[in-house]
Formats: C-alpha cells, sequence, structure tokens
C-alpha cells in the first residue's frame, strides 16, 4: 500500500482545515519546502500536494511552490486544487506535477476529464472524490451537489476509464477520529476494479493497517503527521516492513 503525504497550501503556507472549514486553519509552517524536504529524508516517495486557494477560486494558483518541490525533491507529485481549464492542466505538468488530481471539474464538466485521459493517459490522472454528508462535495468543499449520487458518480467515471482515485469523507477530515472503514469496504466491494486510496481521519499506524487489510491501494495521512500522533520515525519503519514483504 503506498504512503502518500500531504500538504495543503493557504497563503503560500503548509496548513490544515478542520472537516474543508476555511475559517477552522491552522499554519504549521511557512515554507512547504521545507515539510516536503523532511518526509522525503524519512523515506516519503508520493507527496498529495493540494492548492486550497486554487480549490476554492476554481484556477491553478500555487504552481510556483510546486515547481519548487519539483526542483528540490525527488517526490512523487500529484497536484490538486482549481485544475478547471487546459491551461492549469499544461501548467501543472509543465511547473512538474508527476499527476494531476481532478476533483470539481470532473463533476461539472465530464466531457473535459475524458479529453484530458485521452491526451495524458490515465496513469497522468488522479480522481478526487470528497464527500460530505453522502453527497459530493466540490469547490475546495464549500458546495455540495446533489445532481448524482456518490456512487453513480463513480459508476460512470469507471465507465470512463478511471482505475486509480481517492476518496475524502469530509466529515472526517481533520479532527483525527480515524477513516471511514465502512465506506472503503463498500466502495472495495461495489468497485473491485478501481484502486482506492482513502484520504482523511487516520490516526495512528493500526489505522493504516486496517486500510491495508481492506484492500486500500494507498493512503493519504495528514494532520496526523503534523500534530505527530504518527511519526516520521514510524511511518519510514513502516514502509521498509511492507517494502520487504512485498518484494
Amino acid at each position: 500500500m503506498n504512503i502518500i503525504a500531504a500538504i495543503d497550501i493557504i497563503d503560500g503556507k503548509c496548513v490544515r482545515l478542520i472537516q474543508g472549514d476555511y475559517k477552522k486553519i491552522t499554519i504549521y509552517n511557512n515554507d512547504p519546502l521545507d515539510v516536503a524536504l523532511l518526509l522525503e529524508n524519512y523515506e516519503i516517495s508520493r507527496l498529495h500536494l493540494v492548492d486550497l486557494d486554487g480549490a476554492k477560486n476554481g484556477k491553478v494558483i500555487h504552481w510556483n511552490i510546486l515547481e519548487k518541490i519539483a526542483k528540490n525533491t525527488n517526490l512523487i507529485i500529484d497536484f490538486g486544487g482549481g485544475i478547471h481549464t487546459d491551461e492549469d492542466i499544461r501548467i501543472v505538468f509543465e511547473s512538474g506535477g508527476s499527476i494531476a488530481t481532478i476533483g470539481s471539474i470532473a463533476i461539472k464538466n465530464p466531457f473535459i476529464l475524458k479529453k484530458w485521459i485521452h491526451i495524458y493517459g490515465v496513469d497522468k490522472i488522479l480522481l478526487g472524490v470528497d464527500i460530505k454528508n453522502n453527497q459530493l462535495a466540490m469547490n475546495g468543499w464549500t458546495k455540495l451537489y446533489n445532481k448524482i449520487s456518490f456512487w453513480n458518480f463513480l459508476k460512470e467515471k469507471n465507465s470512463h476509464g478511471i482505475k486509480k482515485f481517492f476518496c475524502t469523507d469530509i466529515s472526517k477530515d481533520g479532527i483525527l477520529s480515524g477513516p471511514s472503514f465502512s465506506l472503503y469496504k463498500k466502495i472495495i466491494k461495489k468497485f473491485p476494479n478501481m484502486k482506492l486510496i482513502a484520504s482523511g481521519g487516520v490516526t495512528n499506524i493500526e489505522d493504516i493497517d486496517k486500510l491495508k487489510y481492506l484492500g486500500c491501494y494507498g493512503v493519504i495521512i495528514g494532520k496526523a503527521i503534523y500534530e505527530n500522533q504518527i511519526s516520521l520515525v514510524e511511518l519510514r519503519n513502516w514502509i521498509k516492513k511492507n517494502n520487504k514483504i512485498n518484494k
């Protein structure tokens, strides 16, 4: 299972929100590059970099931070937040993003997602599915969308060729209460051919073990790292141990 560390950006700083509320913000570091270098030093190879200002405003804003991290680390970076146009996705890849995370626009404009899959290849696209109260959420979690159900949305994207996605239960995000195990279990059962990355609520190493047991392809970890609920030493040891098992 892939361990993916999250860096969320607002005003150029590394932050975390509570349940997607922009009024409940904690600043952890003024320079996201410092955080990225630290993560890499502990053998974390995947980074989930989120432009929260971009997500809220509907266009990529912090591409320069992506470029800075890409130039100064060897991290595999998936970048999301505000990718709504051909220009947005182009600048993400030109700035060093390995993968473009597509969220809100996949709900509002399914055609453009299909077009990007055709142009860049499905391996360069990571679908981000955020839910709140069993409804799809978009625009940095500030709006709910009820014209299509969560399950039908996944079915539609699967038919379009999407095989890999992450799912965040916003009610769990940033409060260290444990992941949505029951939700993920249902998703894996309904869509066994899709690779699910769990996101939100991870609190300890045991949560990671349980998600692996459920069959998750990966897990995104944010606040648990910054609040030292899971130490970077623990994560490094988990990665080493599981890499040995998988060889």
